[in-house]
């Protein structure tokens, strides 16, 4: 009877996994459909377990070449996190402090620059200037040239007051990274997380070099030599990363190796301490003591009492999320810039969990808007708040969201994603920023003045408001 038993418990185990395999699979050949992604590569993470592993369509259209489980994807951003990773390794050693000033490893910096933490370079509240502002188009070429001018520019906003993403911190903790070590951060990767994981298909490298199974990366344009389009056409994308940026957005990989990654990482293989891991994904916090959006490296963070996830997203075609409590996390790699797959990736884990999708509000909200129209969020968020009172998407959360959909020539929809948080955060000085980005792309100068003008009003310090400004009223 014992036996029997067994034996019937395996049976219904195996048509469990069968049943979440099928319904994976439909639901990503959906997405593919309706994003109009060429190929993916999609990995999901259960119990310290690959449980699924597969991929679709094509990864070279030029060739007709399709995907397979060994094809490798441009992750960029997400590299940010393999640096966090990093980074932490020389906190867990004793060889650095989240808390010590960049001063202490770089040398002649501007002043403004050198008392600005490494926990401030990791969470993007330095207040530097962006690197990609000046970044010539030669790339490497120029790399000594660019890193002498970005150091004559002003500051964007006093350090640790405001959040702006950008790459010269990346750049820095580079720096860091090889003064500790002793020997370029590229190797120091290979050696401490690639080796010591199994990642044999996870490497640095951008348009210029020559990568084996290597899926190009592509994306729609509605216009091409100042020509608008009959319909957007798929094109090809070129990037290039001068070797001092691939701490922020040099790496490929396969959604099998970032799936042995995270697992080698909840299961102590690349911190000694579970502290460590801890400190990962604890985030900083502004001058005033409020917590940022980032933690150390990664960047899509949900500190919901149930349910927490971390993670990041790379050039909006790759993204991945983890679930600690959960034990549960879930990879997908495209090859369309564009495709977001972060949009998606809480329904995704919802196959594995379904409470997950059903406590993280920013779901909820995408598929009734999806239903119903971008142009009713205010209206269904008010709808939903019949049913549920409590009902609140995240300020930051929302807001990346918009961005990300203005990024697909979706401006519309992205202006009213900016105005319900308007709506829901009439105080915070960075909603009507952005409101007043998405009206600006639109056209409707006269309102994004309005819109910028009151963002000045709550954040004197935004800088980057100012300037836009004045640019308008030149």
């Amino acid at each position: 009877m014992k036996k029997l038993l067994t034996l019937l418990l395996l049976i219904s185990q195996l048509a469990n996994a069968q049943s979440k395999e099928k319904q994976t699979e439909a639901f990503l050949l959906r997405q593919m459909k309706d994003l109009k992604i060429p190929g993916l590569q999609a990995a999901v993470v259960q119990n310290g377990k690959i449980v699924f592993s597969k991929a679709y369509g094509m990864a070279n259209l030029q060739d007709n070449v399709a995907v397979d489980n060994h094809t490798i994807f441009a992750i960029n951003s997400c590299t940010k996190a393999f640096t966090g990773v990093a980074i932490m390794q020389l906190v867990e050693e004793g060889k650095l402090s989240l808390s010590a000033p960049i001063s202490h490893f770089v040398d002649s910096l501007p002043a403004l620059w050198q008392p600005i933490t490494i926990k401030q370079l990791l969470t993007h509240i330095s207040g530097l200037p962006d690197i990609l502002r000046i970044q010539d188009p030669a790339g490497a070429a120029n790399e000594e040239a660019s890193w002498k001018k970005i150091q004559t520019l002003p500051m964007d906003s006093p350090t640790g007051t405001q959040f702006s993403y950008n790459q010269t911190n990346y750049v820095l903790l580079g720096k860091v990274i090889d003064k500790l070590r002793g020997q370029p951060f590229a190797r120091v990767f290979q050696e401490m997380q690639f080796n010591v994981v199994g990642m044999p298909h996870t490497l640095f490298g951008d348009s210029r070099d020559i990568i084996p199974h290597f899926a190009p990366t592509y994306s729609f344009k509605k216009a091409m030599d100042g020509i608008t389009l009959p319909e957007p056409r798929l094109t090809n994308n070129y990037a290039e990363f001068m070797p001092a940026r691939r701490t922020g957005s040099g790496l490929n990989s396969t959604a099998e190796d970032m799936a042995q990654w995270i697992i080698a990482l909840q299961k102590g293989k690349l911190f000694k301490n579970k502290e460590t891991l801890n400190a990962l994904w604890t985030p900083a916090t502004f001058n005033n003591g409020q917590p940022t959006q980032w933690a150390m490296g990664w960047g899509v963070n949900k500190w919901r009492p149930r349910h927490r996830a971390f993670g990041m997203t790379g050039g909006a075609r790759s993204a991945f999320l983890v679930y600690p409590d959960d034990n549960l996390a879930v990879i997908v790699l495209t090859n369309l810039g564009g495709a977001s797959p972060e949009n998606f990736l809480e329904e995704l884990a919802g196959i594995y969990n379904p409470d997950i999708p059903a406590a993280d509000p920013i779901t909820t909200l995408r598929i009734e808007l999806n239903k119903r129209g971008y142009n009713k969020a205010i209206e269904t968020v008010a709808d939903i708040r019949k049913k549920d009172p409590t009902f609140k998407p995240d300020e930051n959360e929302l807001n990346d969201w918009a961005y990300r959909v203005m990024s697909s020539d979706r401006t519309a929809d992205a202006l009213a994603l900016f105005q319900l948080n308007a709506h829901l955060y009439p105080e915070s000085w960075n909603v009507f920023d952005s409101l007043g980005e998405a009206l600006l792309k639109l056209g409707r100068k006269e309102e994004a003045i309005l819109m910028y003008q009151k963002s000045i009003e709550l954040n004197p310090n935004n800088n980057g408001g100012k300037k836009v400004l004045e640019r308008l009223g030149r």
